[in-house]
């Protein structure tokens, strides 16, 4: 039982074994409130790093399957009060979208890295797999998990800015900034390989974090964009470095940059949103301060903290400890993980990101790629929504 008095959620993962970064995010950010419970895993192709995985995760060994494939098959046939109900999907791009429909049809709910898939068309048909099944399907969008993020839209819908006339958005990163995949590196090497990684490197990887943001907090959607992509290192199939101008449905205008080649930035995530009356800053690498720019006065830094009663509910229902004590990255994957299991539970639609996001996450990635390639200075971003 979870301190509600609720069952917890009994979780699978895919992927994550030993050496994986992302994988043991997940796991450490589930444990946090104490709702899910890790039953399963096929952690790795591998046997003896998927063994070795489950061993260290203390999972009964006919629990720790050697794919995919044998992991849905096995749980589906274990009686409903022991299956896993709940499955993690923490594998490289190609395969997000082909084992979630398979886990949707199979009976279990989805929690999915992104990109949710490689193509618009096949987030369209996991979508229309989704709503078949019943299930629930939520997207690893984390920062939409930090508590100030949901401060700045509660201040941008409630009027606080006015309305919308400028959107920065910006994610660099200097990670990629030599050649890491001649060196070895696999994480570098498969996010350099189309058939697993997708139309686009940089843009695919962390410029869909930067898309989410801006649409989430201004509450607007990107109607048409100029791209612009790049690569600095020499042997790259894919972009590491992009710009991207565009205009909203709201009549803001904006700009959005992602780059893995910013020598020395670790994780640089930043959004500035500009209105008639005042502008917003939100830093992921702050993330408990927000910067209030209104006009006419002097600027204000609005901290986080439970006992800022100021703050949106929102906000509050995202927050842990008192001001002055730092939540960051986890305790924000933390809180997709915790609405997650308590959507599950209760049996409401959740407030993390889902099929709706995936869609306009595919219809970004591939609308920048047309435009770059494009011979027209102005691209439509449109996506049918089921």
């Amino acid at each position: 039982m979870d301190s509600t008095g609720r069952s917890k959620v009994r979780v699978g993962m895919v992927g994550g074994g030993e050496g994986a970064f992302i994988g043991e995010v997940h796991r450490q950010a589930m444990r946090l409130d104490g709702h899910i419970e890790l039953v399963c895993g096929a952690f790795s192709r591998d046997p003896g790093n998927n063994n070795r995985s489950g061993a260290v995760l203390h999972l009964e060994p006919g629990r720790c399957y050697d794919a995919w494939e044998t992991l849905l098959a096995a749980e589906q046939a274990r009686p409903m009060d022991q299956r896993m109900e709940l499955l993690a999907i923490v594998m490289p791009n190609h395969l997000h979208a082909p084992i979630a429909e398979a886990a949707l049809r199979a009976g279990f709910h989805v929690f999915s890295e992104k990109p949710a898939a490689l193509s618009l068309a096949d987030m369209q048909a996991l979508a229309a797999t989704q709503a078949d099944s019943g299930r629930l399907y939520g997207l690893a969008h984390t920062y939409q998990g930090y508590p100030m993020v949901w401060q700045a839209r509660h201040m941008v819908q409630t009027g606080t800015l006015g309305r919308l006339r400028k959107i920065f958005v910006e994610y660099p990163q200097g990670w990629l900034s030599e050649d890491l995949a001649g060196q070895g590196n696999k994480q570098a090497t498969w996010r350099d390989e189309p058939a697993k990684a997708g139309p686009s490197g940089c843009m695919g990887d962390i410029g869909i974090h930067a898309f989410n943001l801006a649409e989430f907090v201004s509450g607007q959607r990107i109607e048409r964009l100029c791209a612009d992509l790049g690569v600095h290192v020499a042997g790259r199939q894919l972009d590491d470095d992009g710009a991207v101008l565009f205009r909203t449905d709201g009549g803001a205008s904006g700009v959005l940059v992602a780059s893995q080649v910013c020598t020395g930035e670790e994780n640089g995530l930043t959004l500035r949103l500009y209105g008639e009356r005042g502008g917003l800053e939100w830093r992921q690498e702050e993330p408990n301060s927000l910067v209030h720019r209104a006009l006419g006065e002097a600027l204000r830094v609005l901290r986080a903290g439970v006992d800022q009663h100021w703050l949106c509910d929102e906000a509050l229902r995202r927050l842990r400890l008192p001001a002055g004590h730092p939540e960051g990255y986890l305790e924000a994957m933390a809180n997709l993980y915790s609405d997650f299991a308590t959507s599950i539970r209760l049996g409401r639609t959740p407030e993390v990101p889902g099929v709706a996001a995936g869609l306009r996450g595919m219809a970004f990635i591939e609308t920048v790629v047309a435009s770059h390639h494009g011979a027209n200075k102005w691209t439509t971003l449109a996506v049918t929504e089921r």
